[in-house]
């Protein structure tokens, strides 16, 4: 592992269907993303933003190229593995809740745990403490339909970070949310960041993407451009 990068594409491609039906929806992606970095990743539909998040997300494989990530090479990886890697290093946030409607918040967010076997008592103690990092613990014994749009996004975040991830993958975060509520979350977002965890955003919403330290434009299946987000916060005070 020489280059210090959390996770490093290099002439990553992905097509769907054969021969004359073949569609190439990647065309030799190159990104680097180191940790500790906000990414948002921008274009338009079909642009391949969602294709490349099914990949880094260890979701879906690249039809060919390199994806390292932490220096391993992902597409070496069985199936198995990558499902560990997934489980260990990763987090993820959808545009639907995708929350157990009967279900209280607190065990919304155990649910990652109980998959893995983690005893009760130490279950919830970590989905307590996930849902006071969201500032959500006083609604521990609500149900989904008993919060607002963006408390439930909230307690997606919560179940995302209760297994401890190094990178959030978050798809559409806001997507159901009105403005205000968005905001919310892009802040919640930047403070998780500021504590050191890496998320990789995917948005349709220039204003959101603005939060992040890094935005990358897709089109066509390439990367199109990087800039610098305009509200990051990264780089410290002043």
């Amino acid at each position: 592992m020489s280059s210090g990068h959390l996770i490093e594409l290099r002439g990553i491609t992905k097509s769907f269907g054969q021969g004359a039906a073949a569609f190439q929806a990647l065309k030799g992606i190159d990104l680097d993303i180191d940790h500790g970095d906000f990414v948002a990743v921008m274009g338009p539909s079909g642009s391949g933003k969602s294709t490349t998040m099914n990949i880094l997300g260890c979701l879906d494989s690249p039809t060919s190229g390199i994806f390292r990530f932490l220096g391993v090479e992902v597409q070496a990886l069985n199936r198995d593995q990558r499902s560990l890697l997934r489980r260990r290093y990763l987090g993820f946030v959808f545009q639907g809740f995708n929350l157990l409607a009967r279900t209280s918040a607190v065990e919304n967010v155990e649910l990652p745990l109980l998959y893995r076997g983690v005893p009760k008592a130490e279950r919830r103690e970590a989905a307590l403490k996930a849902l006071d990092r969201v500032g959500l613990e006083p609604w521990a014994d609500h149900t989904p339909a008993e919060l607002s749009g963006g408390q439930q996004q909230r307690v997606a975040i919560a179940r995302a970070l209760v297994s401890d991830p190094e990178v959030l993958l978050a798809d559409e975060p806001t997507g159901n949310l009105d403005t205000e509520r968005s905001i919310e979350i892009m802040e919640l977002l930047s403070s998780l960041n500021d504590r050191g965890i890496t998320i990789i955003l995917v948005t349709h919403e220039a204003d959101m993407a603005e939060y992040a330290k890094t935005i990358i434009h897709f089109r066509d299946g390439l990367v199109e451009r990087t800039e610098r987000g305009s509200k990051a916060r990264g780089g410290g005070h002043g």
